[in-house]
């Protein structure tokens, strides 16, 4: 499963590779299918420290058995955006501290702890059952505070919260879109980013259309 030739290319991308064998996510999915869940092995396969036994240990750990001391311990081990964004969508987000862990995340100092919280916030928007629009509009308020953060892992993922959240019905698209062009027109140059990535789909016929927007 190990591929060393792919270490060049995922370190291209911005993935920590020092504790990498290159194997490929999809490989790690088929893996994972094979092993069920394990919470006992998971907890293993975490404190192993590889790239692939932390992606592995996030697919095969129970999200009902997770704890919010366990979320915090491992996110405080993410070292890049690629074990930030697996660990969040494949675990974090389906365990029940998630919403509390998208607000408090969203204004920590650590890079990836910080991604983490709006990674939450993006996967939370299009989850199922179907999330409470009043739940998802709390995050705005954070999402806004925190567009202006300089570095391009943090306000990347709060774009995307933002995208997600405004294209998740008719009644969260408004706020958003509001949210977006007051950033777009702030003086902080990130957040003026963030404002203006987030209009070009918010604003677009494309999403007006699907979410039927005269």
């Amino acid at each position: 499963m190990a591929d060393p030739a792919s270490l060049a290319g995922m370190a291209r991308f911005g993935i920590d590779t020092s504790r990498a064998f290159g194997v490929r996510v999809p490989a790690l999915r088929r893996l994972a299918r094979r092993i069920g869940r394990d919470p006992v092995l998971a907890d293993r396969l975490w404190s192993a420290g590889f790239r692939e036994t932390r992606i592995l240990a996030g697919l095969v750990a129970d999200a009902t058995r997770v704890t919010p001391r366990q979320m915090d311990d491992w996110a405080l081990d993410f070292s890049d955006w690629e074990l930030c964004d697996q660990t969040c969508m494949n675990l974090f987000a389906h365990a029940e501290p998630a919403w509390a862990k998208a607000l408090a995340w969203g204004t920590r100092p650590e890079e990836f702890v910080k991604r983490a919280g709006f990674v939450l916030m993006a996967r939370l928007a299009v989850g199922r059952p179907r999330p409470d629009d009043q739940r998802l509009l709390l995050f705005l308020a954070t999402i806004e505070e925190h567009a202006s953060d300089p570095r391009p892992y943090v306000h990347k993922a709060v774009s995307w919260a933002l995208r997600q959240i405004g294209k998740r019905s008719a009644a969260l698209w408004g706020p958003a879109l509001a949210t977006a062009r007051r950033l777009a027109a702030s003086g902080d140059r990130q957040a003026r980013w963030v404002g203006r990535d987030a209009l070009r789909e918010l604003d677009g016929e494309p999403i007006r259309k699907r979410l039927q927007i005269v």
